[in-house]
């Protein structure tokens, strides 16, 4: 099951095969342990410790890691999967609930955050809190995603 995970995972996260560290349109993704080995992170260490993102912004991040699945609008989608919308959602408003998803997943998103440092994670939520029809002006900041993880 591993050894169809970790690809599975890595085409879902928009890495190519050749090498999970770079992509032409985006700052390059790090590889931080090799394929296969027990790093701390997700249930059984497949994934989310392996790469840390090295996007600079929210912006950059959101369309990064997720628009893929939330779209570039945010509006979501439904197919093999539901990915709800981001955009114009109320349940953004208390900040420390997409923190708290971005790093621990919910339902079928995977805990992501683990792969962004504390600010990125802030950043990205305040990305999306503030953008999409979202108003949300109190920010998240470095120090609660440290303290949520």
């Amino acid at each position: 099951m591993k050894k169809i995970l970790f690809p599975l995972v890595a085409l879902s996260l928009g890495l190519s095969a050749p090498a999970f560290a770079q992509r032409g349109d985006a700052t390059p993704t790090t590889l931080i342990a090799k394929p296969g080995e027990k790093t701390v992170g997700d249930a059984d260490g497949a994934f989310t410790s392996l790469f840390k993102f090295n996007e600079p912004t929210g912006e950059a991040m959101y369309k990064r890691v997720c628009a893929g699945c939330h779209m570039p609008d945010a509006k979501g989608a439904k197919a093999a999967g539901m990915y709800p919308a981001l955009a114009a959602n109320k349940n953004l408003a208390t900040a420390g609930y997409p923190l708290y998803i971005v790093l621990h997943g919910k339902n079928g998103m995977p805990p992501v955050g683990k792969m962004m440092t504390d600010q990125q994670a802030a950043d990205v939520v305040n990305y999306v809190r503030s953008n999409f029809g979202n108003k949300y002006k109190d920010k998240v900041t470095a120090a609660d995603a440290k303290a949520t993880r």
